[in-house]
């Protein structure tokens, strides 16, 4: 006799949940034999994965408890009837076949037990790891690490099963970040479409939509101490524990030089740096400059001019260089300014090596940072309070005073930094809402200040 391929999947699936009915308590093996029903709940889909993990736990019940299902059953409908938050079909989670399913696990009929065990566990597997997988919203990775991503299926049910309370695990939606778990929370609890149906006070689904999908774009775990940079807030976060341990404002990108989405590792400080100047702020800024004052423009503000981009560049004398041909884009010209108490870097910066040149720093200009509205920089980020910063980060006094000029300090650990966009985020167990400087959201911002 030929067995077919779906033949051999629903017999595994048959051994497997027998083995999981004797379990149960006071069922047996030899009231597990309804083939039919065997093969209606191998239909669900259950994976290989799923096998796995019930025979490493031993087939003992994640939904089952006393003989009962467990109220984090009620938790997972409400999940599947919130879907549309995260960006997903509800239907897709089978949530009528599995009220069917928990329907009859009422009666505590082993077999309708076992089949409502086996729904549940395959629809939270296939939803938690939906909300897990990524939008592409433009951050950009430096380091792979802080790079997303969906977890096996065993994985996540063996970190379910880990959680004290499998209830409490899916209210605080245990899987995703914390950022994405509160604002998502925060959300329901004014007024988002939920299992009660459309709410009316939040009206800007597409905002929200949009911040939890860049939201979503942080890695599942943050670490134990990370620094959020909230460019739509101006705002800085040093974040150990999951406890906010100080706060600072921060100056960000102009509208028209954006401070992008990002993941890296600050790896070290840079004491006393210099400031690299971007080849076209050299052409608008210190060729306009010279021109207008002569060479002696980049002496009086510190600026010099070098050979080239390499490592080992040498300094070039400015009234060699043809300022012209700079302004007009024909030559480009490097120019970094010394370090000193007008240097735009000011006293330090923060590396986390990108190809975007994107780094936080210290800044001179501390006016800037009474105003409200921050977006001023080039897309850099300057910091309120540098040495703060670097305190945190380091663990001591930044030796600026002594520093020799671009002095690298490492730090004893990487420490992420998350560069986020809330323009819709959770003050108080409050919704607030913030303008959409960057034009990120998509659509009209309808949702009122709080």
């Amino acid at each position: 006799m030929i067995i077919t391929k779906g033949a051999r999947r629903s017999i595994r699936c048959a051994l497997l949940l027998t083995a999981l009915w004797a379990a149960v308590p006071g069922v047996g093996a030899a009231q597990a034999g309804d083939q039919a029903l065997r093969v209606a709940i191998a239909d669900r889909g259950g994976p290989r994965e799923v096998r796995s993990f019930y025979a490493a736990r031993p087939n003992q019940p994640l939904w089952i408890v006393g003989g009962h299902v467990s109220p984090a059953a009620d938790k997972l409908l409400d999940l599947i009837a919130s879907a549309r938050l995260d960006g997903l079909d509800p239907d897709d989670y089978r949530p009528r076949a599995l009220v069917s399913a928990l329907e009859g696990a009422a009666s505590g009929s082993p077999r309708a037990l076992a089949r409502a065990e086996a729904a549940l566990t395959v629809s939270f597997v296939a939803l938690a790891r939906d909300m897990r997988r990524p939008r592409d919203v433009g951050v950009v990775y430096p380091d792979a690490v802080l790079r997303p991503r969906v977890p096996g299926v065993r994985e996540l049910l063996m970190e379910a099963a880990s959680a004290p309370s499998m209830a409490d695990y899916l209210e605080r939606i245990g899987w995703m970040n914390p950022l994405y778990a509160e604002l998502r929370l925060a959300a329901l609890a004014n007024g988002a479409p939920g299992p009660g149906g459309v709410g009316e006070e939040l009206t800007d689904r597409e905002a929200l939509r949009a911040n939890l999908d860049r939201l979503r774009a942080l890695p599942a775990d943050l670490g134990r101490r990370y620094v959020l940079v909230d460019a739509a807030s101006a705002r800085l976060w040093m974040v150990a524990d999951g406890r906010a341990q100080g706060t600072m404002r921060v100056v960000v990108g102009k509208t028209a030089e954006p401070t992008p989405l990002m993941a890296a590792l600050i790896k070290y400080a840079s004491l006393n740096p210099y400031w690299n100047l971007p080849p076209d702020l050299a052409r608008s800024r210190i060729a306009a400059g010279a021109l207008s004052q002569g060479p002696g423009f980049l002496t009086a503000k510190r600026y010099q001019v070098l050979s080239d981009w390499s490592d080992d560049a040498r300094p070039v004398d400015p009234s060699t260089v043809d300022w012209q041909a700079v302004a007009d884009g024909r030559i480009e010209a490097r120019v970094r300014q010394l370090p000193g108490p007008g240097n735009a870097m000011g006293r330090v910066k923060f590396m986390f090596p990108n190809d975007k040149g994107v780094y936080l720093h210290d800044t001179p200009d501390k006016k800037l940072l009474k105003e409200d509205d921050r977006q001023f920089s080039a897309g850099c980020v300057r910091l309120e309070d540098a040495p703060r910063l670097g305190r945190w980060l380091t663990g001591r006094v930044l030796p600026i005073a002594r520093a020799r000029p671009e002095q690298r300090l490492d730090l004893p650990q990487p420490v992420p930094v998350y560069i986020v966009y809330r323009t819709i985020a959770v003050e108080n167990g409050r919704l607030v809402s913030r303008p959409d400087f960057y034009g990120r959201d998509g659509g009209e911002r309808r949702y009122a200040a709080r």
